[in-house]
């Protein structure tokens, strides 16, 4: 305003006219900041804008949610500062921002707060295989069988894959399984008595009702369960009845049975969720969100489209149940974190044309990138101190 006032020369107001003329547009209208719907003269010369390079965040882009408030131009080239916002993480908003530069303007760490992360390996560290490990040391899973073998059968082969050292699979009447994988018709209160299992996976292909009977046996004591698929939707409208669960892992459709809509803001429901209910929830999505009952959050950036086929799910859920089995087991947090980013990089190993039954072989790869992510992450750091 003070620029404006001094300016002695002419003004020429703007419009759709002049964006459209422009081989350039730098949009510096609004910021991240906004919290209204765009209309008017404003919205008419965004729309005419043929190529646009965004200050901040492309106008029209809701900072705080990623959603679009009446019209958005979209941006080939999005600078930002200090931190990238939700809106730059969150769909639609990732989108419209094209590539995204982050810039530094000097602000001090210190005036930053970190209850909301992109996830990324350097904010977890996977526990490593040393000497003395044995089967059970690296992670003894228990995954419940139903219904539909493939859908335990795919999370068992992902944890397997990403370090468990014993995965069994808890099911009556099934064939035989795949070598390495255990099979157990035994009650479950027996399974349940066994000291050494600690760690649970329960819905993938399990069935609602048998998911009514069995929950209620895992939640009581101590033990790390993962909550997934028909268990999550045996649950809807009654998320009080998942307390006890270490994490939980919904879709969009299975929060909006649990919880309710989300809303536009989903950063917020998701935060709701894992405070009600005091468990890690997973969000899954294009910008899988993982939210900690004390309000720490991550958003996740590295998973390719192509993981919109059935079955992966059940693969992310044996992932995160067989990080959080080891003896050294990562907290429910970083678990959700890490397994949410390996899956990511799994699937961009496979690439276009992926099914669920690719990731598993390629989670060795995803986690000697992980490793060597947090190293060079860490030493740089170190180097920078």
């Amino acid at each position: 305003a003070r620029a404006a006032a001094r300016w002695p020369g002419p003004v020429h107001a703007l419009s759709p006219a002049d964006t459209a003329r422009a081989p350039l547009v730098i949009d510096a209208l609004f910021g991240a900041g906004l919290s209204r719907d765009i209309d008017g003269p404003a919205a008419d010369c965004l729309r005419a804008a043929r190529r646009v390079v965004a200050i901040d965040i492309p106008s029209g882009i809701d900072g705080a949610t990623g959603m679009i408030r009446g019209t958005a131009a979209q941006a080939e080239l999005t600078v930002t500062f200090v931190r990238r916002k939700p809106g730059h993480l969150l769909f639609p908003g990732r989108a419209m921002c094209g590539h995204t530069l982050l810039a530094d303007i000097a602000m001090p760490p210190s005036c930053l707060a970190a209850t909301l992360v992109a996830n990324h390996p350097a904010l977890w560290s996977i526990p490593p295989v040393i000497w003395s490990d044995n089967k059970y040391t690296r992670g003894d899973l228990t995954i419940i069988g139903g219904a539909m073998p493939g859908a335990a059968r795919l999370a068992a082969a992902a944890a397997r894959r990403a370090g468990a050292g014993i995965v069994t699979i808890s099911a009556h009447g099934w064939p035989a399984l795949d070598p390495g994988l255990i099979l157990s018709d035994a009650p479950l209160p027996s399974l349940l008595a066994d000291p050494r299992r600690q760690t649970w996976l329960i819905g993938p292909g399990l069935g609602i009702d048998a998911a009514h009977t069995a929950l209620p046996l895992l939640l009581t004591g101590s033990r790390r369960v993962v909550v997934d698929a028909d268990a999550l939707t045996a649950c809807a409208g009654t998320p009080e009845r998942l307390r006890g669960a270490a994490i939980l892992t919904p879709h969009a459709g299975e929060f909006t049975r649990v919880f309710g809509t989300p809303g536009p803001d989903r950063l917020a429901a998701v935060r709701a969720a894992a405070a009600h209910t005091n468990a890690i929830v997973v969000l899954k999505g294009a910008d899988t969100i993982i939210a900690a009952p004390d309000g720490r959050c991550a958003i996740n950036e590295n998973a390719p489209p192509d993981l919109a086929t059935a079955g992966t799910g059940d693969i992310l859920a044996g992932i995160i149940a067989a990080l959080l089995a080891h003896r050294d087991g990562m907290t429910s947090f970083d678990a959700a974190c890490a397994g949410v980013w390996l899956h990511g990089h799994a699937a961009s190993l496979a690439g276009p044309g992926l099914i669920a039954e690719d990731l598993p072989p390629l989670l060795p790869a995803a986690l000697a990138r992980a490793r060597a992510l947090h190293q060079a992450t860490n030493q740089s750091r170190a180097l920078y101190r």
